[in-house]
């Protein structure tokens, strides 16, 4: 299935960060599954990072889109960092200040985490 024309409904900024990995519509809705890039943050640049899988997914609710509900189920990637055995993610405050991404999808990940 080809999703790029399901781009179009996504927040601004999203596809710097997420890729669409799958899309499921139904006579009453539309499901974009979102799982976060496997590009390692670059407050973790300079160190052994190794990506350990994703957090589990979580659904958002969108604007509808000809009279269909719109769900986001957003996977977020994290990383360990071998030399500190601990687990990092994606700082989304650092995100909401610098890039495109809409300031509510962006306010709503930093929640999360």
């Amino acid at each position: 299935m080809d999703n790029n024309g399901y781009r179009l409904l996504l927040p601004e900024g999203t596809l710097d960060y997420f890729i669409i990995s799958d899309v499921k519509e139904s006579a009453s809705e539309i499901v974009i599954y979102l799982e976060e890039k496997n590009e390692v943050p670059k407050e973790y640049a300079g160190m052994k990072v190794e990506s350990k899988g994703f957090y589990e997914p979580v659904v958002v609710q969108d604007f509808p889109i000809r009279g269909k509900k719109l769900f986001l189920n957003v996977r977020r990637r994290r990383w360990v960092v071998k030399d500190e055995n601990r687990y990092v993610s994606r700082d989304w405050k650092l995100i909401a200040g610098g890039s495109r991404m809409t300031h509510e999808f962006a306010s709503f990940l930093k929640e999360l985490y």
